[in-house]
């Protein structure tokens, strides 16, 4: 079979959970004997080898950044992205038998849905998130969020196969008016299946992520701060990088706690695995994700995770509250630090109830069953 991915980003060149599952079956499907193509931005210097094995990458527009400097996804490069996709389809359409996309930031999509008639691929498109028409608002202002809500809508009515990696956002595509085939599709883990030796854990919070405005990073420094008036000795690690992390290194200054916080940037995920396998807990104190790949990462290294409940935040659905962590009522110092407590009150037992959680779930949330699903989902379009 013929493939074609396509997606702005290409891991490990830019680093997050869509890019790491796109790259993930890009191989999975090059090992299967199909041939694959990733057209994609370029991001690596002209000359050199992009790095997938097997795969063909293509490049459909230059390397523009993606995010202004308060963190919001700038336009431009997903129209010149959309623009690089119509021209290569245009030419190249033909010779291909499916066309896998995310939905977002969906100009690509559009551009694949105007060119249906004339490759005759069947398109398959990633609904990792769908936005509500108040959030587009908040996001892009009233006008701006108009526009935004409408591209959405308008991509919505293209014919195709949608996969979600949560119950909300396939909810969400439904009630939106979307009448296609929608499956949600399970995990994205792609670690080991067997659960590690419960091990006691440090007094260590750990978050591990971009630093951008939706993720709340800068929420944990105060957090913490509050946290250690009843757990005094508690340290906190953040991992990552982004736009915000300059707020988040102004914060823990302005703490003034000498090797209480650390925030070393981006690591090599060997490291961060360690680091959370000894870890208190992983607190992710965002107020929208689309899955939140990290909670399962912590918990099959045994360790439980904070999670913040918001309309957006698709990462509470992987949260069995008092069993593998637990659900912050918002993201105020107050109540992620009544959360944090409440971890470290539970001790070695919710670390042992996490531990089981993995085991029981590891299968359904990994990487391995869902390009299963998603490989099948393709023989089963060839057919038809």
């Amino acid at each position: 079979m013929r493939v074609c991915l396509v997606y702005d980003c290409l891991y490990p060149h830019t680093v997050g959970g869509a890019e790491r599952w796109l790259r993930s079956l890009a191989e999975r499907l090059a090992k299967e004997g199909h041939e694959v193509t990733f057209l994609t931005r370029r991001q690596w210097p002209r000359g050199t080898d992009p790095g997938v094995p097997g795969v063909r990458v293509v490049t459909a527009g230059p390397g523009i950044p993606l995010y202004t400097e308060s963190g919001r996804r700038r336009i431009l490069p997903p129209l010149v992205f959309g623009a690089g996709v119509f021209w290569h389809m245009l030419r190249r359409g033909r010779s291909y038998d499916v066309v896998h996309t995310g939905a977002f930031p969906y100009f690509p999509l559009l551009a694949l849905g105007a060119l249906r008639w004339r490759g005759r691929y069947r398109l398959v498109a990633d609904w990792y998130e769908v936005w509500t028409r108040e959030y587009w608002n908040e996001y892009l202002g009233r006008l701006g969020g108009l526009v935004g809500w409408a591209i959405q809508r308008a991509c919505m009515r293209i014919p195709q196969r949608a996969f979600c990696l949560s119950q909300l956002h396939a909810s969400r595509l439904r009630e939106e008016g979307f009448t296609g085939d929608v499956e949600v599709i399970g995990g994205i883990y792609s670690g080991s299946l067997e659960p590690r030796p419960v091990v006691d854990g440090n007094s260590t919070v750990v978050f591990a992520g971009r630093h951008i405005p939706e993720k709340r990073v800068p929420a944990l420094i105060p957090a913490v701060t509050r946290a250690r008036e009843r757990v005094p000795d508690l340290h906190c690690r953040v991992f990552g990088d982004g736009p915000e992390r300059g707020k988040v290194l102004a914060l823990i200054a302005q703490a003034d706690m000498n090797g209480v916080f650390e925030a070393p940037g981006f690591v090599d995920m060997q490291l961060v695995d360690e680091a959370l396998h000894s870890a208190l807990c992983m607190v992710l104190p965002s107020r929208r994700e689309g899955y939140g790949l990290i909670v399962v990462e912590a918990a099959a290294q045994g360790t439980p995770s904070v999670v913040v409940a918001d309309p957006d935040n698709a990462a509470t659905e992987l949260i069995e509250d008092g069993v593998n962590g637990f659900v912050a009522r918002s993201a105020s110092p107050d109540d992620l630090a009544e959360a944090i407590v409440r971890v470290h009150a539970a001790g070695r037992s919710l670390r042992e109830s996490t531990t089981g959680w993995f085991g029981r779930n590891a299968e359904r949330l990994s990487l391995a069953r869902t390009l299963d699903k998603v490989a099948a989902a393709y023989a089963a379009s060839a057919r038809s």
